[in-house]
């Protein structure tokens, strides 16, 4: 590998990581507005549907939830788990609903563009 390969590979990963670390609530909210689910849920949905690009631990995720659930963004409600005790299953309130779909509406339409998908080569 050249330097010059080297060095894009480096400043490739460098933003990618930036950028994955500012999608995350993006898709924790799109994963609730599928269902309600409980973190392990969550967890496979973000990994799976950003084809393993966003990986999440747990407890990040238990954090963000209990983030947004304080601003109420998000809320719970208690289901029998398999096993053991009882699973917090998360939704978005009405609030959150609203939220995501402003956030959608101004960041995400924009890159179905004409002009964008052009220079984008879509």
């Amino acid at each position: 590998m050249t330097k010059e390969e080297q060095k894009l590979k480096e400043l490739l990963l460098a933003w990618e990581e930036t950028y994955k670390k500012g999608q995350l609530t993006f898709w924790i909210l799109l994963s609730l507005r599928e269902d309600k689910k409980y973190v392990d849920e969550i967890k496979v949905f973000v990994e799976e549907k950003s084809n393993q690009t966003i990986n999440c631990e747990t407890q990040s995720l238990y954090r963000v939830l209990r983030k947004f659930e304080h601003i109420g963004v998000v809320d719970y409600e208690a289901r029998k788990g398999n096993k053991g005790p009882d699973r917090k299953y998360y939704f978005l309130t009405v609030l959150g609903e609203e939220l995501f779909a402003r956030f959608v509406k101004r960041n995400i339409h924009l890159f179905f563009s004409a002009d964008i998908k052009q220079l984008l080569n879509l």
